[in-house]
């Protein structure tokens, strides 16, 4: 069960992004991981400033968080972020097993300033074939043998 949202982690969130465009390292976007009450990772996007396209500030927060407890799952743990997560950071949400999301602009307000995740939503919506980006599957009994290795490796740690 979440715990109850706390406007504090979110105003720092806002602060981080307000900051990292005042200070020219990024995009303004700021999050921070919470788990029992207590800011264990935060981040701000440093996309440009690191020419890393999958540094949105959610990523650079759960990445920290994520170094900050010793492991991959952040169940437990709520997100706080200055706008609506994009699809990408959304993702990583879910893979991190974050249990809420907290986040003060929305996607519009995001259009408004000119980072418009629309088009993405769009194409996720639309079959494989159609989408901008070409996708073809090449290998695919070759491929599967990364995954029969999984389901046969004992030691494996599932996630």
């Amino acid at each position: 069960m979440a715990e109850r949202a706390n406007p504090e982690f979110l105003r720092r969130a806002i602060v981080l992004a307000t900051d990292n465009v005042v200070s020219g390292k990024g995009g303004p976007f700021g999050a921070v991981i919470v788990r029992e009450g207590q800011a264990i990772g935060e981040g701000a996007n440093t996309v440009t400033s690191t020419n890393d396209p999958t540094a949105h500030a959610e990523i650079n927060a759960i990445r920290a968080a994520a170094r900050a407890l010793g492991g991959f799952s952040l169940a437990g743990c709520q997100l706080y972020t200055s706008c609506e997560p994009c699809p990408m950071c959304l993702a990583a949400a879910y893979w991190a097993r974050v249990e809420a999301v907290y986040y003060g602009a929305s996607a519009a307000d995001a259009a408004r300033a000119g980072f418009d995740d629309a088009f993405l939503y769009g194409e996720f919506r639309k079959e494989a074939v159609q989408r901008k980006l070409r996708a073809t599957q090449l290998l695919a009994d070759e491929a599967w043998d990364s995954f029969a290795a999984w389901i046969a490796a004992p030691e494996k740690i599932d996630y």
